[in-house]
């Protein structure tokens, strides 16, 4: 498995032929340097954790360049598809999604889920969510991407249904877990061997660096990308 973060919640993760992008939010990011269609080139899933744009992204474009699958709650595979995605594979809590090499649990999150177009009303996406990936070759280690969240003690259900190894944790609070808080999520409930920190330095309004986690966790415990950084696990 490949790993390679493009800042905020934006992750290519490679595992067997399947090439997957999570939460997608390429243009516009204002630390994703690279070149967008080169950061997706390849794609056969296109994974979200809920709707807010800096998550949704470039996915429809993704999704319509590569004829890439859109993996995501049924209100944001509907209104995704309002906008030209033709492949669907919807989901809810509770369920898990079958594909070639991996499968994908989804999970709860506590955070909110909408998108808000220019000069109109907010448009409700479903409930936000975690993403738990379980690829289907014996040596693929299961990721749990948390989505935007707080911590919540559910999060011990999903240990004990997944016992997921790695973890992408959302470390910028206000909007999500800031650095203490999400270090008490990963020590109290689960036990990641690779924990990647992630959703800060992106804006002003969010920490800037993943220090306060890194120093609550301990720095040999957790690794930090460079965004267009990547991991071979």
């Amino acid at each position: 498995m490949k790993i390679t973060w493009f800042g905020h919640a934006a992750y290519r993760v490679e595992t067997g032929a399947s090439v997957l992008m999570i939460d997608p939010f390429l243009t516009g990011n204002p630390v994703f340097k690279g070149d967008a269609a080169e950061a997706a080139a390849g794609a056969t899933h296109v994974l979200l954790t809920h709707g807010h744009d800096d998550h949704v992204g470039d996915s429809v474009d993704i999704c319509k360049r590569e004829g890439a699958t859109l993996i995501a709650n049924f209100e944001i595979c509907m209104y995704l598809a309002g906008k030209g995605v033709e492949k669907l594979d919807p989901g809810n809590f509770g369920g898990e999604l079958q594909h070639d090499d991996f499968t994908v649990a989804m999970v709860p999150a506590w955070h909110s889920s909408s998108t808000i177009p220019e000069g109109q009303a907010p448009i409700y996406l479903g409930n936000p969510g975690g993403l738990v990936i379980i690829p289907k070759k014996e040596t693929g280690r299961t990721l749990y991407h948390m989505g935007d969240t707080s911590i919540f003690s559910d999060m011990a259900l999903i240990n004990e249904l997944y016992a997921p190894d790695i973890g992408i944790v959302p470390v910028g609070d206000r909007f999500t877990m800031g650095g203490a808080q999400a270090a008490l999520a990963c020590t109290r409930f689960f036990e990641f061997s690779t924990i990647l920190p992630c959703h800060y330095g992106t804006f002003p309004i969010i920490n800037q660096t993943p220090d306060a986690f890194v120093e609550a966790m301990g720095a040999d415990k957790v690794t930090v990308l460079d965004p267009g950084g990547s991991l071979d696990l």
